[in-house]
């Protein structure tokens, strides 16, 4: 396997052991490639859950552009509620899981297909 799967394994592991939840494999590594490098880089590879420019850069360059949505309540409530699932004891909040969560969460998994 390479480095990208590993990383997958770890996230679906992850999402098995802190959010209780048995992800969609092939969304999950759909999410994942559209994340791109940003995958391999410590910082970049998670989300400040309690930062507001690095909730803000969620809503702009994956709510707005990337799924589309224009309601900025339903995106702050959508963004709120998973990052209240994922948990605030949970410090490693990886951007993959984030966004995967919130494709499901407003349903738009058929923007990876």
């Amino acid at each position: 396997m390479g480095k990208r799967d590993d990383l997958i394994e770890k996230y679906a592991a992850q999402m098995k052991e802190k959010l209780g939840a048995s992800p969609d494999m092939d969304l999950l590594r759909k999410v994942t490639i559209g994340c791109g490098p940003a995958i391999y880089n410590r910082d970049a590879s998670t989300v400040a859950g309690t930062d507001p420019s690095e909730l803000e850069t969620v809503k702009n360059n994956f709510l707005r552009k990337k799924l589309g949505l224009t309601d900025a309540a339903a995106i702050d409530a959508g963004l709120d509620k998973v990052m209240a699932e994922y948990g605030k004891s949970c410090r490693t909040k990886y951007r993959a899981v984030v966004y995967y969560m919130l494709t499901k969460h407003f349903g738009k998994e058929s923007i990876y297909n």
